[in-house]
């Protein structure tokens, strides 16, 4: 984790914020690096969630919503984590993070571990308090005049909003039960002890996706997977979250670190029938970085409650209502941004370069899929000379109309080569004094380091042979 944090400030993916003021404790600003491996991240998951669905459509909704959708939503009475207090350092801790747990902080364990042990302070050794409940929502106000009719919360997560939306979008977009809501958006939790890099936030992204289905289908079907309308809640869960594995393998995560894990029923959220999480072999242990939850109808019950809107929807065929039952996949841009960057990272010791400078040197290489990798190819003349530099200018200003091209005229080429890898550039393009004569460069590829020699009119269709087929 040290080497991927120094990396990440070093070269401008993510670094502290604020960070001329001292920081602001568990936020973090993407740079230009940064920001592109998140949006190509987060573009992927909507051309695999939306684009590429016939049965999924997207929102964007406001972060600020009618403070009554957290009281309906469970959030206000019980989205809480537990926390004590040293009673002599008054430093503040979550209760597993005091005694280590793997699995859910129920009633029994934090009985068993802080009222008949007694832990001490980690920091100090000195008497903590008994547990108490925290909430972890940020409350803001709305309007000139702070009082309690103007508290509105950030939003702890993206996913009610869909809910609320649910009878607009349906009818808008003329979509049919079973069909699903897509959104990508930021969230807000007031975390005790935010850590781990950028795993653990206050501030956050998420890609979740809401899909709408029918309850358990009574009627005799001899092979529900034949009929989409006809799967039930199980069936979907089961589909979803194959899918959700295979998208992050199919991006280039290693499949060595990545599990499945299933929630005991004592850890399962109130509104979960089940709930499975995808998860990462981080250097801090398995951590989710996506969750896959049979929600039932839950939710759009409780708005129907709370709003007096009428949520349900009507089988064409019996003139049945039903509340349509939920399969959400839930999936943190940043938690995975964070475990791409990771398993993408290699040393290598003595270096590949042939360089004389560089030969005994660990080089490190990026290995981003073609999808994620932040710059795609880089433009190197071999010399700043404007014979050479007027024509890689060009080059480079055709090829940025189509992928994210990085120009660099400074230092050996040895050495540039090396920057492009720590950064995961996929290709590099390398214009010599022979470029002169054949009206060809040299295209060195990122993970075999072979090169090709290529006519400059070629160049598009090459990269486009490279880079454009998925």
């Amino acid at each position: 984790m040290e080497k991927i944090v120094s990396l990440a400030k070093r070269r401008g993916f993510v670094f502290p914020s604020s960070e001329i003021y001292g920081g602001l404790e568990s936020c973090y600003d993407y740079g230009p690096l940064g920001v592109e491996l998140k949006n190509n991240i987060k573009r992927v998951w909507w051309k695999a969630m939306v684009q590429m669905q016939e049965d999924i459509v997207g929102q964007d909704a406001s972060i600020l919503m009618h403070p009554k959708i957290w009281e309906a939503s469970g959030h206000v009475e019980g989205f809480t984590d537990p926390l004590v207090d040293c009673k002599s350092c008054k430093k503040r801790f979550r209760a597993d993070h005091i005694v280590k747990t793997d699995g859910p902080m129920t009633p029994q364990w934090m009985k068993k571990n802080f009222e008949d042990k007694k832990p001490k302070c980690p920091e100090c050794g000195g008497e903590l308090t008994p547990i108490r409940k925290f909430n972890l929502m940020l409350k803001t106000h709305l309007g000139p005049v702070e009082d309690e009719g103007t508290t509105v919360y950030m939003r702890p997560e993206t996913a009610q909003a869909i809910y609320v939306d649910f009878d607009t979008i349906m009818k808008s977009s003329r979509k049919k039960i079973p069909f699903g809501i897509a959104q990508i958006g930021k969230a807000f939790r007031n975390e005790i002890t935010p850590g781990d890099f950028t795993f653990r936030t206050r501030e956050f992204e998420q890609m979740e996706m809401q899909w709408f289905t029918r309850p358990r289908d009574e009627r005799k079907i001899e092979n529900p997977q034949d009929k989409r309308e006809m799967r039930g809640p199980d069936e979907w869960f089961e589909y979803w979250k194959q899918e959700r594995m295979n998208w992050y393998l199919n991006l280039g995560l290693r499949k060595e670190r990545l599990r499945f894990r299933e929630q005991e029923k004592d850890e399962l959220a109130h509104y979960a029938k089940k709930a499975v999480d995808i998860e990462y072999n981080f250097p801090f242990g398995w951590k989710e970085i996506e969750g896959i939850h049979n929600r039932g109808d839950w939710d759009l019950k409780r708005h129907s409650e709370y709003s007096g809107k009428d949520l349900s929807v009507t089988d064409d065929e019996t003139k049945e209502k039903y509340i349509p039952w939920v399969i959400e996949t839930s999936a943190g841009a940043d938690r995975t941004a964070l475990a791409f960057l990771l398993d993408a990272y290699e040393d290598i010791a003595g270096g590949r370069t042939t360089t004389t400078e560089s030969a005994k040197e660990t080089e490190t290489v990026l290995r981003f899929s073609k999808n994620l990798a932040p710059v795609k190819i880089a433009v190197l003349p071999l010399s700043k000379k404007e014979e050479l530099s007027s024509i890689a200018k060009n080059i480079a200003g055709d090829l940025r109309k189509h992928w994210t091209v990085d120009y660099d005229e400074t230092a050996s080429i040895g050495r540039r080569y090396r920057r492009q890898d720590e950064i995961g550039t996929l290709f590099a393009v390398t214009i010599d004094f022979e470029t002169l004569e054949d009206k060809k460069v040299t295209v060195r590829d990122r993970d075999t380091m072979k090169q090709d020699r290529v006519e400059i009119v070629q160049l598009m269709n090459y990269f486009q042979r490279k880079l454009d087929n998925d």
